[in-house]
C-alpha cells in the first residue's frame, strides 16, 4: 500500500465541504450478538474472495463518484476481522481509482477482543485516523447477555492501547434501555466512558429488531423491556453527564468533543452523496438510493460477471422532503427553512410550518432566523414531532 502521512486526530478541515463518502460493509463477525439484525456471517472461509470482489466493485463503480472523497468508513459486521493485507488491498484500490482528499476521515469499526497490541500497531501503520470501538457496556453481566465476546476490562485496555499507539480520534458505542438495566448501572457505564478520555460516544437505546434472538426472547416472555420512565431518565442522564464533560450533543444518538464529530455520519444526515460497497451496502447519489443484495454468494458471482446485483429506488419529491425533515431534525443544525422552501416548494413548506406551529407554541421546536430545530424538551419526543411533519 502506498504510504501517506495522516494525522491520527482525523480532525476535519473546516474550509472544505463534505462532498462524498465511501462506506465499506465487512459482513464478517466471529459470533452473532443477540440484538443485531445487520447482514453478517460467522464463516470466514471466503474472506479473501470477498476482498477481491469488493475491490472489483470499487473499480467498476468509480464513475459514480466524480467528487473528492471526504470520508471512508469500514463498517459491518466487524471490520477488525480483516487482516493487514486485506486493508492494504482495499485502500490501494480506492487510492488508485478515486480522488481521496488528503485530509479524509478514515474510520474502522473494531471489537475490543480483536484489538490486540499487534493488531492496533498494524492499524496505526495504515492511513486510518479514526477508530469506532463497539463496547456497548462496561458491565460484564450486560456484555454476557448481549453475547459480546469481550469483558469490561478488555474494552478498557483496548481503548488505552489504541491511545498509546497514537490514535487521538476514538469513538465508542454504548447501549442503554437493556432489560434489567438500572440507572445506577447506566451511570457507571457513562462514568467509565468519560474516564477513558475519548473524543466521541454513540449511545443507542436497545431496539427489539425482528428476526433477532433478543426479539425472540421478548416474544417468549423471557425478558421484559425497560420501563418507559426509566428509559427517559437514562436518556436525560446521558445528555447531562456527557455535555457536562464537554461533549456536544450534535445528533440524537451522537456526542462529540469540539472538532471530533463523525464526518461520515454527518454527511448522511446532511444528505450528501455516498457510495456503499459490499453485500447489503447502501448508496445515495443525491436523487436515488440503491443497495446491494444481502447474499455473499450472489455478491461474489455478480462480481465475477462484472455486473453488481443492485436495486435502485428513485425518490419522489415528497420522499426527499421527508428525509430532509427526518435527518435535519436529528441534528443540532436543524432544518434550514430557506433551503426547505427553495428545494421543495411552497406547498410542502407551508405544510411543514402549519404542522410545526403547535410544537413551536409548546416549546418543543424553536425557530431562530431561518433555522428550526428541536429544543431539549422536544428531543425526548422527537419521533412524534417528526412523524407529524412528514408527508404521508
Amino acid at each position: 500500500m502506498r504510504a501517506r502521512h495522516r494525522s491520527r486526530t482525523g480532525k476535519p478541515n473546516r474550509e472544505r465541504n463534505q462532498v462524498a463518502g465511501i462506506y465499506i460493509h465487512i459482513p464478517y463477525c466471529k459470533t452473532r450478538c443477540t440484538y443485531c439484525d445487520f447482514y453478517t456471517l460467522t464463516n470466514e472461509s471466503q474472506i479473501d474472495a470477498f476482498v477481491e470482489a469488493l475491490c472489483k466493485e470499487a473499480r467498476l463503480r468509480q464513475k459514480e463518484l466524480n467528487e473528492a472523497v471526504q470520508t471512508i468508513y469500514f463498517g459491518g459486521g466487524t471490520p477488525s476481522r480483516l487482516h493487514k493485507d486485506h486493508f492494504a488491498q482495499i485502500l490501494d484500490t480506492l487510492l488508485s481509482h478515486y480522488i481521496i482528499d488528503p485530509d479524509a476521515e478514515i474510520t474502522v469499526e473494531a471489537n475490543p477482543d480483536d484489538l490486540s497490541d499487534d493488531y492496533i500497531r498494524m492499524l496505526a501503520q495504515l492511513p486510518v485516523n479514526r477508530l469506532s470501538v463497539g463496547i456497548q457496556s462496561f458491565d460484564d453481566d450486560e456484555l454476557k447477555f448481549l453475547s459480546r465476546r469481550h469483558t469490561a476490562r478488555q474494552a478498557i485496555d483496548a481503548v488505552k492501547m489504541c491511545q498509546q499507539q497514537g490514535f487521538r480520534n476514538i469513538s465508542i458505542d454504548l447501549m442503554y434501555g437493556l432489560p434489567g438495566q438500572t440507572l445506577d448501572i447506566w451511570k457507571k457505564n457513562l462514568d467509565q466512558a468519560i474516564a477513558l478520555d475519548i473524543q466521541h460516544i454513540s449511545a443507542y437505546h436497545l431496539i427489539y429488531e425482528e428476526k433477532t434472538r433478543m426479539h425472540s426472547l421478548l416474544k417468549a416472555g423471557k425478558i421484559k423491556p425497560v420501563d418507559e420512565e426509566i428509559s427517559t431518565a437514562m436518556f436525560a442522564l446521558l445528555i447531562d453527564r456527557l455535555t457536562a464533560q464537554g461533549f456536544i450533543h450534535y445528533e440524537i444518538s451522537a456526542f462529540g468533543k469540539e472538532g471530533y464529530f463523525s464526518r461520515h455520519n454527518t454527511a448522511y444526515w446532511q444528505n450528501k452523496k455516498y457510495l456503499g460497497l459490499g453485500p447489503a451496502a447502501h448508496s445515495f447519489d443525491g436523487d436515488n438510493r440503491s443497495w446491494n443484495g444481502t447474499s455473499l454468494n450472489r455478491y461474489l458471482k455478480s462480481m465475477e460477471s462484472g455486473s453488481p446485483e443492485r436495486e435502485t429506488e428513485q425518490l419522489k419529491q415528497h420522499e426527499k422532503y421527508n428525509e430532509f425533515i427526518l435527518t435535519g431534525l436529528r441534528t443540532i443544525w436543524g432544518i434550514n427553512l430557506t433551503e426547505l422552501k427553495e428545494r421543495f416548494g411552497e406547498t410542502l413548506f407551508q405544510f411543514c410550518m402549519e404542522n410545526a406551529k403547535k410544537f413551536l407554541d409548546q416549546g418543543l421546536l424553536t425557530k431562530e432566523d431561518q433555522t428550526m430545530k428541536l429544543t431539549r424538551q422536544g428531543i425526548f419526543i422527537s419521533d412524534g414531532i417528526m412523524s407529524d411533519l412528514i408527508w404521508v
